[in-house]
């Protein structure tokens, strides 16, 4: 069965931090590039970063280093390191498996929920 699950996500200050995990299975983890996306409220869905199985990274633009994919192919896990967040980072947050470094795949997690507020 194919599945993404995300966690991590939560309530935090202006300034904060986070890490958003997703565990994939292994069918869809080991071969594939794996992204995070994040709808906003009354926004689009709009890439946050994405990494390759050998590990080359991109990200969107409005990151400016504040955040960081990794993944650990031993455990089929992809994170996402939120650091510096702002108010205008509040969404929902999706992992998505099968794409590419600038296009999502065919499989998407159920989302995690990220508030940044004071």
């Amino acid at each position: 069965q194919v599945q993404l699950v995300e966690s991590g996500g939560d309530s935090v200050q202006p300034g904060g931090s986070l890490r958003l995990s997703c565990a994939a299975s292994e069918s869809i983890f080991s071969t594939n590039t794996m992204g995070w996306y994040r709808q906003g409220p009354g926004k689009q869905r709009e890439l946050v970063a994405a990494i390759t199985k050998f590990g080359s990274t991109n990200y969107a633009r409005f990151v400016k280093g504040r955040f960081t994919i990794s993944r650990d192919n031993a455990k089929s896990t992809v994170y996402l390191d939120l650091n510096s967040l702002k108010t205008e980072d509040t969404a929902v947050y999706y992992c998505n498996s099968g794409g590419g470094l600038w296009y999502p795949g065919d499989y998407w997690g159920q989302g995690t929920q990220v508030t940044v507020s004071s």
